[in-house]
């Protein structure tokens, strides 16, 4: 078998994280850890997170080997220093927004005919990034969500909407971060028993009723 043969015949999976520093290390471990199972990966940057690398690793930082390859999307957003960092709840926006048609695009092009690399044939996904289920659906692949938090993290999160429809959240005025409200005892949760608001992840803590949970 030649190695043209070879390379078509690897499973591919196109891996992206959510552009946060913890959910792209983790996300980067993980995809080294399929790569030595024998994948080939895209690992996909947006476009202000490869710049910051580039600056702080140098130009050839990203090359990576033939089968261990960085693509990047844009971001939606403005041009922004890359020296800092960006605005969580615009990013979040933007993901939601903007992000699966670059995205889409870019398995139209590793799936063309000119490409050197083998057929996309799983999407790894941050669970942030949801918009990827649809890009899955589109080019009939399977996708697999990954939760880079901790256990009790995720089953916290998926709170959320129970939160919302008891009323508990948003809260009512910046009085209720202080007034012990957060102290409220949450019962429900499996394996979580007399938990408080306090203790869910910090986007119980918001009094705008658009914001993004």
């Amino acid at each position: 078998m030649d190695s043209k043969t070879q390379v078509a015949h690897k499973p591919h999976a196109v891996c992206i994280p959510c552009p946060a520093q913890s959910h792209m290390k983790a996300m980067l471990k993980l995809s080294k850890l399929l790569h030595h199972e024998g994948f080939h990966i895209t690992f996909v940057n947006t476009e202000f997170i490869h710049q910051r690398f580039m600056k702080s690793r140098g130009p050839n930082s990203l090359d990576g080997l033939s089968d261990f390859r960085f693509e990047t999307i844009p971001d939606g957003l403005p041009p922004s220093d890359i020296n800092a960092s960006q605005d969580i709840p615009s990013l979040c926006e933007s993901i939601m927004n903007n992000f699966l048609a670059p995205f889409s695009d870019l398995l139209v092009k590793l799936n063309s005919a000119t490409s050197d690399n083998p057929p996309v044939t799983c999407i790894v996904s941050d669970a942030g990034m949801a918009f990827t289920i649809t890009v899955a659906q589109e080019f009939k692949i399977p996708v697999v969500m990954f939760y880079p938090i901790s256990a009790c993290s995720v089953m916290g999160v998926l709170q959320l909407p129970s939160l919302k429809d008891k009323g508990i959240i948003p809260l009512k005025d910046e009085s209720y971060l202080t007034n012990g409200y957060l102290d409220t005892i949450i019962d429900w949760i499996p394996g979580m028993r007399d938990i408080r608001l306090r203790d869910l992840p910090s986007f119980v803590r918001t009094i705008d009723p658009n914001d993004i949970f």
